[in-house]
């Protein structure tokens, strides 16, 4: 948890600059080193951090297709269809939901035959039973934490 506006600044200054270094934001933001370094590592052990990777476009891999897969499993093959679909290296992301699917799963291919593959392996682990597939046209707002780290300094939550 968040503790007040100060770890807040220092999230902004890190999402809007993302290669400063702790010192440049204890500089820009007008706190020692030290108490920049104390806070991050505060932040580290708290969760606020998802693992640290260099974002990679699958399209600059040769993946221009996005879809995203609504997934219906026996719920207890879930487990085991995780595991199976950890394998699948075009899977780049999935989430357990609530509602009408069980999984969402988003999925990048070479076209739509790769993808045509990709979900015949999806349907092909045992406790899948129906998979929705949605293309995706064009990202309209990428994934982003900024406005809700401005939202939080703006109430002023200490």
């Amino acid at each position: 948890m968040l503790a007040d506006s100060t770890d807040l600044r220092i999230l902004r200054d890190m999402v809007s600059h993302s290669r400063r270094t702790a010192v440049a934001i204890a500089s820009r933001l007008r706190l020692s080193r030290n108490t920049v370094q104390v806070r991050l590592g505060r932040l580290e052990e708290g969760g606020a951090f998802l693992p640290f990777a260099r974002q990679v476009a699958p399209a600059a891999l040769g993946y221009p297709l996005t879809a995203f897969m609504a997934v219906q499993v026996e719920q207890p093959a879930l487990e085991a269809i995780a595991v199976a679909f950890a394998a699948i290296p075009e899977i780049v992301e999935a989430h357990g939901t609530t509602g009408t699917a069980d999984l969402l799963v988003r999925v990048v291919g070479v076209d739509a035959e790769d993808l045509f593959r990709i979900h015949g392996a999806m349907l092909a682990c045992p406790g899948v039973m129906r998979i929705d597939t949605s293309i995706s046209m064009h990202e309209v707002i990428e994934h982003r934490v900024l406005p809700l780290i401005d939202q939080r300094l703006g109430r002023g939550q200490d």
